[in-house]
């Protein structure tokens, strides 16, 4: 037979490498191994899992040793099981409360106090609980929690309940906290009894001593008010004590009292008691006038529309019959108290005064002030701390930017300032003729429809691109309400205002803060002693 030529032939079977064999080897003992691990792994997992026990039906789990804290975050402990079921067992005392299920009620709730007798038990002794304590404890929750789910007390039944009773919860923890806030207010806006008696002593001092009636009339007609060259505080008040701690405060903390002049004006109740304690008392040489304002005798209903709306007999009785019992704030009577507006009519009170340092009677000064009347305020008016570091302190929170007389004038979105520590340039002011601003806005606002009360809303409007922004060291507020403020903005602040509800003159004021206040009042003053004694 005649052989193919070598193109035509078939190609030869090659046999395979040794190589190739031996890799193959590896691979197939390499999956042995592989095959081996896993099957011992899965063995471990069946063993940790929990054995459970069909007599009891109860989930046994291996317990390390940790304490009761611990073991109730666990959820693999008897402990947390406990706490589970007790918190189901709970929902169903109510719902078989209401379907007069008494026996089931007055068998969980036994059952809770067996349950909450050993976990305290437990945290006393600081160990885990045991299976022996508490299995019988757990199978006998969990008949009484079966025996609740037969009586058709189902899981749609238990939440509408469970809502209902949320939602009266909602409602009374809401009444609660209005009513926490009214008596709150209530009792910001009173005075302890000592200070009464303090005014009660000082005004009988006032009516019978004649020597100092002469003391007050020569600081009347001391150069010292008129002289530009002294730095002129004010503050309007009726609180003695209050005020007596800014003026101590203010002259403790300046390299010059002999230059300090504080005006003050008070009402007619607490004008004598308020002149006998300056007058009485030592303040580093300090020049004190004391004012009352119904001496104001131009401040009338036909000048100012304020002193015209606080008189209107519709106003006070918005104010007094209870129509602003949704924000109980405005109750407080210094949004119908006229001493509360006479800081729109400094220029006029002090019309031979170029500039003034503006304080409200709940700030204590921490530092010298005198450096504020040399500040270049860059032609505003007045000179105040911003507070819109937060966005509620924003011009929309305050006004009323639906109405149209503010929203094609003003941006809502303006940073507002802050009263309590204002530097005022009178001689701007007379020039801008802010105080008629002030009456055309409260003019515009008669009806109450740009904003309810008080006076930052109508001063941020008459101040509005007249405020130069000072340095926020200067004025920092929330001592009377913010029990989180950092003690190194503290420290570092020239002035610290407590607005808010908690005085630091009221029992109830904020611990920590009262001391900056406390160490300003002359707590050894034969009149304090004597009332608090009595």
């Amino acid at each position: 037979m005649r052989r193919r030529a070598a193109d035509y032939r078939r190609p030869v079977r090659r046999k395979f490498s040794v190589w190739i064999w031996v890799l193959l080897g590896l691979l197939c003992i390499a999956g042995f191994i592989f095959l081996f691990f896993l099957q011992n792994q899965e063995f471990k997992d069946r063993v940790e899992q929990p054995i459970l026990d069909k007599k009891s039906r109860t989930l046994q789990f291996p317990h390390t040793n940790q304490n009761l804290t611990d073991e109730s975050a666990n959820p693999n402990s008897y402990a947390r099981q406990l706490l589970e079921q007790m918190t189901l067992a709970k929902a169903y005392i109510v719902i078989a409360k209401e379907h007069n299920n008494h026996h089931l009620a007055w068998e969980l709730t036994s059952n809770i106090r067996t349950c909450q007798f050993l976990l305290s038990k437990a945290a006393m002794k600081n160990t885990q609980m045991t299976q022996q304590e508490a299995q019988p404890l757990i199978k006998t929750l969990s008949t009484l929690i079966f025996k609740a789910q037969e009586s058709h007390y189902d899981i749609a039944t238990t939440i509408m309940t469970m809502k209902s009773h949320i939602q009266a919860l909602e409602e009374r923890a809401n009444a609660a906290t209005i009513q926490s806030t009214l008596f709150g207010q209530l009792a910001s806006e009173s005075l302890p009894k000592n200070l009464h008696c303090l005014n009660i002593k000082l005004l009988s001092n006032w009516l019978t001593n004649n020597t100092l009636h002469h003391i007050t009339n020569e600081i009347k007609n001391s150069p010292k008010l008129l002289d530009n060259n002294l730095y002129h505080f004010c503050v309007f008040s009726d609180n003695l004590l209050a005020v007596s701690a800014v003026v101590n405060s203010t002259i403790s903390n300046t390299l010059h009292p002999k230059q300090i002049v504080f005006h003050l004006v008070t009402n007619e109740a607490n004008y004598g008691a308020m002149q006998t304690w300056f007058a009485t008392n030592n303040f580093k040489g300090c020049t004190i006038e004391v004012k009352k304002i119904e001496d104001l005798t131009w401040l009338t209903p036909s000048y100012s529309p304020v002193v015209k709306k606080l008189t209107k007999p519709e106003f006070r009785a918005y104010y007094f019959q209870g129509s602003l019992d949704n924000e109980p704030k405005f109750g407080n009577p210094k949004y119908v108290s006229l001493l509360n507006h006479l800081r729109f009519y400094i220029p006029e009170i002090y019309p031979h005064l170029e500039k003034v340092i503006f304080l409200d009677d709940d700030v204590i000064v921490q530092k010298d002030l005198t450096p504020l009347f040399s500040l270049d305020l860059h032609g505003n008016v007045n000179g105040a701390v911003e507070t819109c570091l937060e966005s509620f302190h924003r011009f929309y929170k305050y006004l009323n930017f639906s109405n149209p007389v503010l929203s094609s004038k003003f941006d809502p979105q303006a940073c507002g300032w802050a009263f309590g520590l204002n530097v005022f340039d009178l001689v701007a002011w007379r020039n801008a003729n802010v105080t008629g601003v002030y009456h055309f806005w409260e003019e515009q606002n008669s009806e109450g429809v740009l904003w309810k009360l008080g006076t930052l809303p109508p001063g941020l409007l008459a101040f509005y691109g007249r405020t130069e922004p000072l340095d926020r060291r200067w004025h920092v507020l929330g001592l009377g309400y913010d029990m989180n403020i950092d003690n190194r903005l503290i420290e570092s602040a020239s002035v610290v205002h407590f607005n808010g509800n908690l005085k630091p003159w009221l029992k109830f004021g904020i611990g920590k803060y009262k001391v900056l206040w406390e160490q300003y009042v002359n707590r050894n003053h034969p009149y304090l002693l004597d009332c608090v004694v009595n």
